[in-house]
Parts: C-alpha cells; sequence; structure tokens
C-alpha cells in the first residue's frame, strides 16, 4: 500500500513538531508548544531574504527546507560566470539574467509548497510599506552601505509611545556576513539591541596602496584601478558624484580608463570584475563558509519565528582557517548611536573661521562614528532653507561648489545651528548640531 499524504507531511516535519510540540530546555520563556506554531512558519510567516548571491542562495535553501513557504527576495545583480563555483541555485544557462529571478524559480521548481517572490531591484527602490509586512528581514549582503540602509529603515519604523518602544512595531534583522574563511551572524533587535551603526568598528579596513606607487610605479592591475579610482574620478568627476559601486555606469567608466592605464604600463590581468572587487572592496567568498553562516541565520529565523529557543544575544564570529572556531558574545548598544539612540547628535567644531566645509564634509566621510560616503548638507538660514552642498545632482552641486572651499563662518553657521546630512548609507537624515569649542565667535 502507497503512503498517505497525512503519513508523508507527518515524516517530512516530525522534526520540527517534536521542537515545537513539546517544552524544552532551551525554549523562550513565552514558548507554549502547538501545533498552530507549524502552521504559522508553513502558512503565516513572511520572510525577506536581502541579496541572492553566495550566502543569500544558501539562506533560499535552507529557509525553504526548513518549512518557510512564503519568502521575498531582492538582488539588484545579474549572474556572472565566476558565481557559478558556489552560487548552486544557477546554472550556465542563466549567466546575464537576474540573480533574484533565477534563484527563486529554482527554489520554486524544486520545493513542493514554497513560493519565492523575487524583486530585481534595489533595497532603496522600496518604501516603508514594503519592509512593513514582514516578520524577519535576513540579510545576505556584500556592502556595508546597504547594511547600514536596511537597519536604518527598520529603525525609522520603529513607533514611541512616551518614549517607551512599541514591540510590536519592531521587525528583527538576522545578519549574515563571511569573508573568505572567516564568517559572522548577528540578530538585531532595532531599538533593543546593538545596530549596525552601533558596532560599524567591526567591519574590517578597506586595503589600501602607497600613492606614490599607484601614480608612478604601478605594478598590479590593483594599481591602476586605485589611480583611476583616486587621482583620474576627482580630476574628471563624469558624474559630478562619489562613485556608486553599485551603478554599473560607474564600474565601466573605471574599467575602461584602468584598462588604458594597465596597457600603458604592460599590466595584465584586469577584469570588470576585479575592478568591482577593488571599488566595493570584496573578499573572495568560500561556499562552505557560505553554508554555515547561511545554516546560522536560518536557524536564527527559526528562532524568532516559533520562539521555541530564546534567539542568539547577539553576535557570533566563526573561523575555520586553522581548524574551526566560533564564539559568541553580546555586542553593546551605543548610548549615542546615529541610528538607534533618539540622542540629537552634536558635532565639535574646533575654530569655525577656520573649518572649511569640504573639511567637515571629510570629518563626515573619515570619522569612525559617521563613515558616510556622499553627503548632502542642508541648513536653515534666518528662516530659509539653504542647500549648503550636494553632489548627487549636478546642477545644485555647480550651484554650491564654491561653498566647499568657504568656512563655517563665512557660510554663516553660528554656535548651535543645525544641519541636515543625507547620505546614502541611510533613508532617514541625519540632525546635526554644531557646537564651536571657542568663545565669543563674531558671525557677523
Amino acid at each position: 500500500m502507497g503512503e498517505s499524504a497525512q503519513d508523508s507531511y507527518q515524516k517530512r516535519w516530525g522534526h520540527l513538531r517534536k521542537v515545537l510540540e513539546r517544552q524544552g530546555p532551551f525554549g523562550h520563556p513565552e514558548f507554549e508548544p502547538s501545533p498552530e506554531i507549524l502552521e504559522f512558519v508553513m502558512n503565516g510567516c513572511k520572510i525577506l531574504v536581502i541579496g541572492a548571491g553566495g550566502l543569500g542562495c544558501e539562506l533560499l535553501k535552507d529557509l525553504a527546507l526548513m518549512g518557510f513557504k512564503n519568502i521575498h527576495v531582492i538582488d539588484m545583480d545579474t549572474i556572472e560566470l565566476s558565481n557559478l563555483n558556489r552560487q548552486f541555485l544557477f546554472r550556465r544557462k542563466d549567466i546575464g539574467m537576474s540573480k533574484a529571478e533565477c534563484a527563486a524559480a529554482f527554489i520554486n521548481s524544486r520545493v513542493h509548497g514554497c513560493q519565492v517572490t523575487p524583486h530585481y531591484k534595489r533595497i532603496q527602490d522600496f518604501d516603508e510599506s514594503f519592509y512593513r509586512q514582514f516578520h524577519v528581514i535576513v540579510c545576505g549582503l556584500d556592502s556595508i552601505v546597504a547594511r547600514r540602509w536596511i537597519n536604518g529603515m527598520m529603525i525609522s519604523m520603529l513607533q514611541y509611545d512616551d518614549g517607551v518602544l512599541d514591540q510590536s512595531s519592531l521587525i528583527p534583522i538576522v545578519d549574515g556576513g563571511t569573508e573568505g574563511f572567516k564568517g559572522n551572524a548577528r540578530v538585531i533587535m532595532p531599538g533593543l539591541t546593538a545596530c549596525i551603526e552601533c558596532t560599524l568598528d567591526l567591519y574590517p579596513p578597506q586595503i589600501t596602496y602607497p600613492l606614490c606607487t599607484i601614480a608612478n610605479t604601478p605594478r598590479l592591475p590593483e594599481h591602476c584601478i586605485e589611480y583611476v579610482k583616486v587621482v583620474q574620478w576627482p580630476k574628471e568627476n563624469p558624474w559630478g558624484s562619489n562613485i556608486d559601486g553599485d551603478d554599473p555606469q560607474h564600474i565601466t567608466w573605471i574599467y575602461e580608463k584602468s584598462a588604458e592605464r594597465a596597457l600603458q604600463f604592460n599590466i595584465t590581468g584586469l577584469s570588470y570584475r576585479l575592478v568591482q572587487g577593488v571599488v566595493k572592496n570584496i573578499i573572495p567568498a568560500v561556499a562552505s563558509t557560505n553554508a554555515v553562516i547561511a545554516a546560522v541565520c536560518a536557524t536564527e529565523v527559526f528562532k524568532l519565528a516559533t520562539s521555541c529557543c530564546v534567539p542568539m544575544n547577539n553576535y557570533m564570529v566563526f573561523n575555520d582557517v586553522d581548524g574551526i572556531y566560533s564564539y559568541t558574545y553580546e555586542a553593546e548598544k551605543k548610548s549615542n548611536c546615529l541610528a538607534c539612540s533618539q540622542v540629537p547628535q552634536t558635532l565639535e567644531i574646533k575654530d569655525p573661521s577656520k573649518m572649511k566645509l569640504k573639511d567637515l564634509i571629510q570629518v563626515l566621510c573619515e570619522s569612525a562614528s559617521f563613515q558616510m560616503r556622499n553627503p548632502g548638507l542642508t541648513t536653515y538660514i534666518n528662516g530659509k532653507n539653504k542647500t549648503l552642498y550636494m553632489s548627487t545632482i549636478k546642477s545644485i552641486e555647480e550651484r554650491t561648489r564654491d561653498n566647499l572651499n568657504k568656512t563655517l563662518t563665512d557660510l554663516g553657521l553660528s554656535d548651535n545651528c543645525e544641519i541636515m546630512v543625507a547620505d546614502q548609507t541611510s533613508p532617514n537624515t541625519l540632525i546635526l548640531k554644531l557646537k564651536y569649542l571657542i568663545e565669543d565667535v563674531n558671525m557677523d
């Protein structure tokens, strides 16, 4: 006799039913065993996966096989030949096609009942109403900027009642990252635990090359790319803005200029992918590390969706360079975090008559506290809105370019004045209060 559909169902999900339908030693204090929890996982819970690359493919596979049936995936990239060695949801015929769409089609065809909805877009293309529909958001990103942006979006959606967080407005973030044979996974409860901005210093520093080498004696294709990035781009400024590593036009321009320089110095090995790697500081991925980190992230999603176990608190590091090592610790929430502290941000200035606007922008970009990429600054003077500098719109950049060499005093920025700062690292505008450290500053 053939196996009945009910028997097949009981057998397939028996391991999850054992966890969800009885008490265990690691259960959350509020966990109440019930058959309805598995029903929620399979039919009620809505998961968003951001990124369909090496980590994203593993996440989609793990979540689908774990029973989650309502999954959305966002990725703005297309498939390249070099992806195929580890991004196993793709085939050679998929090269040039959308990662999100191909990954969704593969999972939908292989995991019965699972419905993955693809979005071949940037995360910035969606508003609050889109993100509010999900129960958990899982990130498999290779970009710190994108992490900071989605972190800012989740924090901006929090609601407070007399200063007390309404936890029904909270959407957890599970974030995974890999760097060769090293990886990390973390659980972020926006407004309650350490967020991405709280721990910016944990991200690895970008590799830099001496300017004298890249300018005079380049020996590597990376030197050619850095020269174009550091010297030629600011000089020619093709789009009137800073480099966007996710913009194909920017990468293509850098690739073409780098190829010209590589030819001039007889340097080989330059490729479009290498340009992307240098510009975005991409570290080569290892499939086994992706698998481990994705498994940890998927397990944390399951914990959050069911409360069957207490979630990780809150940051795990993994290293299998020499043997296997993992360690979990609690990353601390910063009391003055730019994103989640609810505290007005103050920037101390020694002498506004000497600090130029370009120096202020440099502080915002290079300071460990801000790490902005391309800030646009506006303020209110005498009740009127004034744009100090904005490079993302060419006409405004041309009109405000002269302000860069003016001092804060020349621009009429008084002590305790507020500057609104917009940057690609956050969906929200940062209000920054200037605090002058010298007395009796004459702003007339």
